[in-house]
């Protein structure tokens, strides 16, 4: 699209993040992707709603001065692969764990990964 507007723009599946606001209550949203794109509701439907309104104002303004808008990333910007230089010791310390659970090295890795990211996250991500 050549002439990009704020219609495509808020067409976009920016991600939104919501984060219980442990000082003063309810919930704090950002935009991933828009730097200092953030707000606050009293529940999350309101910060929905907030955040919203907050991305629309936060393009507004960047293209009135001209910046630059970042975009989401797409699904097919993932391949679901990548390497991965390791320390022999840390190769072989994998290796023996993934033996003693009985898979191979690419599942333990797999699920030890997933274990870390999903492990004390107080934040949801919408799409």
């Amino acid at each position: 699209m050549a002439d990009k507007n704020l219609d495509y723009y808020l067409s976009l599946p920016y991600t939104i993040t919501l984060m219980p606001d442990t000082v003063s209550g309810g919930y704090v949203a950002t935009i991933n992707e828009l730097p200092g794109c953030i707000t606050q509701g009293e529940n999350v439907e309101e910060a929905i709603r907030m955040i919203e309104d907050a991305k629309r104002g936060w393009i507004e303004v960047a293209l009135e001065d001209g910046q630059d808008i970042p975009e989401p990333a797409r699904a097919e910007d993932f391949s679901g692969k990548f390497n991965v230089r390791v320390p022999k010791s840390l190769h072989r310390t994998l290796v023996e764990k993934a033996k003693e659970e009985g898979v191979s090295l690419n599942q333990y890795i797999n699920y030890q990964l997933a274990r870390s990211v999903g492990t004390g996250r107080e934040t949801e991500s919408i799409r």
